[in-house]
């Protein structure tokens, strides 16, 4: 079965030419130039397993289209189409709950390879279901991090990032280990979004005092997670 992609591009012909690509490589596309268009869908049996969003859409933006998406599908992937050297535009996206961002005029062989590698990390089959963390709990496969004073749904990066930090519990980690292997880019604007998802972490653990995200100036980030449930 073909993976279903959402697309909002109201420029004709560049959202003919992704749409295209995208076939080719065996995608199936829904293709929207009024962003309006999407709304009634949300309410349906929703058919797309991931989307990419222009951010200078007409009448609805695509940050205001991705909140309203995110409201009912909570774990939804998504991938914002930024104007190029607009960091502010990729940083607001990545606060919205985005998993990742490319500039235009974009490479569609480069649009693809992230498409894949977000799909790829959204299989939740390769991870343990269950994660005691102190007081908190994660479910893997709900990207769901549980607390008797509530829950946070993270996204698919946010539960990335988490799952690495864990793997090198009670060590130091640094910023350029985080960048090369998890995310294989190290460049400004993927540094900037590390900080964004390690102050997330923060304020999602801030209720237990046990666990510990260190920033080390210069360096990376010491980490202690009180767990016994990854290895």
């Amino acid at each position: 079965m073909k993976t279903k992609i959402l697309l909002t591009e109201d420029d004709p012909d560049f959202g003919m030419i992704l749409k295209q690509y995208l076939e080719l490589e065996d995608f199936e596309v829904g293709w929207f130039q009024n962003p309006e268009e999407v709304l009634p869908l949300l309410s349906a049996d929703f058919p797309y397993q991931i989307g990419i969003l222009d951010v200078m859409m007409p009448n609805i933006d695509g940050f205001s289209l991705a909140k309203m998406i995110l409201k009912e599908k909570s774990n939804f992937p998504l991938l914002f189409l930024t104007a190029k050297n607009q960091k502010i535009d990729r940083l607001t996206g990545l606060k919205i709950g985005a998993d990742d961002y490319i500039a235009k005029p974009c490479d569609p062989e480069e649009l693809v390879l992230r498409i894949k590698n977000i799909l790829k990390r959204s299989l939740p089959a390769v991870m343990a279901s269950q994660i005691k963390i102190g007081e908190f709990s994660l479910d893997t496969n709900k990207l769901l991090l549980s607390h008797p004073n509530g829950n946070n749904r993270l996204t698919i990066r946010e539960q990335e990032l988490l799952l690495y930090l864990l793997k090198h519990n009670r060590s130091i980690i640094t910023r350029d280990n985080i960048l090369d292997n998890l995310w294989e880019t190290n460049d400004y604007f993927t540094g900037r979004s590390l900080d964004v998802f390690i102050s997330r972490l923060r304020k999602y653990f801030n209720s237990d005092p046990q666990i510990k995200i260190q920033s080390l100036r210069g360096i990376g980030f010491e980490v202690d997670f009180p767990t016994n449930d990854f290895l």
